[in-house]
C-alpha cells in the first residue's frame, strides 16, 4: 500500500491556496517543534463574516502541505462560524486519509485556522 493517497500526493503536488494576503483581516501560525512543520494561514472575510479568500504558507512534509491546501479548500466560502467547526478527522477524510503517524498534519491545519480566526477577532474587537 502506498504511504499517501492519490489525493495526498495531488494537494502536495498542486496545492491551492498556496501564497500570502497582504491585508489580511486574520493570520495565524502555529508549528510543531517535533517535526518542524510550520502553517501560517491568512484570511480575508467579509462585512457578513464569510471567509472571501484563504491562503498558506507551510513548511513541512507532503502531508502537512496537503493538509493546509485541503484545510483551505475546506473553508473559503464558509463563515467564520461554521469555519472554526472543521476538524482535523475532516481534514484528513478529505485527503482520504493521512497515515496515523502523520495526523498531527491535520491538527496543525486546523489550529492554524483557529489562530487566524482568533487573530481576526481580536482585530475586529479593537
Amino acid at each position: 500500500m502506498a504511504l499517501y493517497s492519490d489525493k495526498v500526493m495531488e494537494y502536495f503536488l498542486h496545492p491551492k491556496n498556496i501564497g500570502v494576503i497582504e491585508d489580511a483581516d486574520g493570520v495565524g501560525e502555529v508549528g510543531n517543534a517535533k517535526c518542524g512543520d510550520i502553517m501560517r494561514m491568512y484570511l480575508k472575510i467579509n462585512d457578513d463574516e464569510i471567509i472571501e479568500d484563504v491562503k498558506f504558507e507551510t513548511f513541512g512534509c507532503a502531508s502537512a502541505i496537503a493538509s493546509s491546501s485541503m484545510a483551505t479548500e475546506l473553508i473559503k466560502g464558509q463563515p467564520v462560524d461554521k469555519a472554526l467547526t472543521l476538524t482535523n478527522q475532516a481534514v484528513a477524510e478529505a485527503l482520504d486519509g493521512l497515515p496515523a503517524y502523520k495526523m498531527h498534519c491535520s491538527v496543525l491545519a486546523q489550529e492554524a485556522i483557529e489562530s487566524a480566526i482568533e487573530d481576526y477577532r481580536k482585530k475586529k474587537s479593537q
